[in-house]
């Protein structure tokens, strides 16, 4: 048999058996999973894993310091390991009413496929059982083992993952990793992206009474909370966007000539990006490759949410005695979370603000995969065969995720593909992947296992 027998055959077998994968996706979304609300996560983690021994593979749950992890493994004709990460976990579906169907029940609408979770990770899951199958059934086994780790707090920000990964190296020990994620651009191009930055998550929190006040009472004498952290808040960014906090950028490493060039060769979808979001511009008027490289070479430092007072319809003339504001800093290589913690706690007490709380929520640490590894190569070379277009390569996201750990413990390539688009709505109301987007990304999955296994 030739290989572009094998590849006929593959083809062949997504096409008579899609139903049967749409079928699988509908009860995996039908199973909520949200992680930030511990709902359903158990029942998920039990159904993922009795779905991978539905398809031959070995699966079991092993505790984390968190939620469960859902471990499988099969054996494969070839001595090559190929490890793929997911996370079974959701974002919450609120508002409900802005859903035009019910959240976890998978609704088709055209060639479009809505549900919480279709797109980010439900429909990765399936699309990789999906792909393997394919190949089994075209090679008669698979040609490489594989082994799988899914995870049910990547939405929280995964923070059992280094832990976990660090326990268990022999165990995961692997050639390459297929990350969670993957998609098209908006012209319909396959994206590799091949880092993700990192993450700090905080809550700071003032306290300046024991309840609320009337504000009239207490507006010229008592400490109002709000407006301490408001205060605090002003002193981490300046209008330039400039960030204050002492030593926060004394670890960034800068773009590579490399990293430039990538950068450059990138789709400019500005114009595409202001549409969507309704924006007139973007900060300090960057454009082109200037922006594109502010968008994932720069870290940030931005106010996720403010909570203080009365926030009802109409008014309510209240002095608050709490506030708390979420602030997230994503971080490039080398940054690491645990510094900007420290840093963080150094400036507000030094800027007067020791009374300020710090609540950590969390973080990661960047990682990126070299452009030039030969499985990224084989990656992108497998998706042109695919989509019938060359690869769009970044080689950071803006992004975060637990990388850091399969990068630099594990010392795994980490690629990306799969069925996401720019208007799949992820983490919003809606949420939905293309039929298509299905297929192809089913149909790059199993050319990359059929290709490992030749590599």
């Amino acid at each position: 048999m030739t290989h572009q027998d094998t590849l006929d055959r593959i083809d062949h077998y997504l096409d008579d058996h899609l139903e049967e994968f749409i079928a699988g996706l509908a009860r995996l979304c039908a199973q909520p999973s949200v992680s930030t609300q511990n709902v359903g996560i158990t029942e998920c983690a039990q159904l993922v894993a009795e779905m991978l021994r539905e398809h031959g593979y070995q699966a079991e749950l092993l505790p984390s310091a968190g939620f469960p992890i859902v471990y499988g493994e099969g054996a494969g004709r070839g001595d090559k390991t190929l490890l793929f990460y997911l996370h079974y976990d959701v974002q919450p579906a609120e508002p409900l009413e802005l859903w035009e169907s019910p959240p976890f029940t998978l609704t088709r609408r055209g060639d479009n496929l809505y549900a919480r979770g279709v797109a980010d990770d439900k429909g990765h899951i399936i699309t990789r059982l999906a792909g393997l199958a394919a190949v089994r059934h075209a090679l008669g086994e698979l040609p490489c083992r594989v082994k799988f780790i899914i995870e049910g707090e990547e939405e929280m920000g995964s923070p059992s993952m280094a832990s976990f990964i660090e326990g268990h190296q022999e165990m995961l020990a692997a050639d390459g990793c297929v990350w969670e994620f993957g998609g098209v651009n908006y012209d319909g191009a396959p994206i590799q992206v091949l880092g993700m930055r990192g993450i700090c998550y905080v809550e700071l929190v003032a306290k300046t009474a024991n309840q609320d006040a009337h504000s009239g009472l207490g507006g010229s004498i008592f400490p109002n909370a709000a407006w301490r952290l408001v205060w605090a808040l002003n002193t981490l960014k300046d209008q330039d966007e400039r960030i204050l906090i002492p030593g926060f950028y004394d670890a960034v490493q800068p773009p590579t000539p490399y990293d430039l060039e990538l950068l450059a060769r990138l789709p400019d979808d500005a114009e595409k990006t202001k549409e969507m979001y309704g924006l007139k511009g973007f900060l300090k008027g960057m454009a082109g490759v200037e922006l594109r490289r502010a968008a994932v070479f720069e870290p940030t430092c931005t106010i996720c949410g403010l909570d203080s007072g009365y926030q009802g319809p109409g008014s309510k003339t209240v002095l608050p005695a709490e506030a708390r504001a979420k602030v997230d800093f994503r971080l490039i290589p080398n940054q690491s979370p645990d510094d900007i913690l420290a840093k963080l706690r150094a400036h507000l007490d030094a800027q007067g603000f020791g009374d300020i709380e710090i609540v950590y929520h969390g973080g990661t640490r960047p990682a990126r995969t070299d452009p030039n590894h030969p499985f990224v190569q084989l990656t992108n070379e497998t998706a042109a065969e695919v989509y019938g277009q060359e690869m769009v390569v970044s080689p950071l996201s803006g992004g975060s995720g637990p990388n850091y750990p399969f990068v630099h413990t594990l010392r795994l390539p980490v690629v990306a593909t799969g069925v996401g688009y720019p208007g799949g709505r992820v983490h919003a109301p809606n949420e939905h992947i293309r039929l298509h987007d299905f297929i192809q990304g089913i149909r790059h999955t199993a050319r990359i296992v059929e290709a490992f296994g030749r590599m």
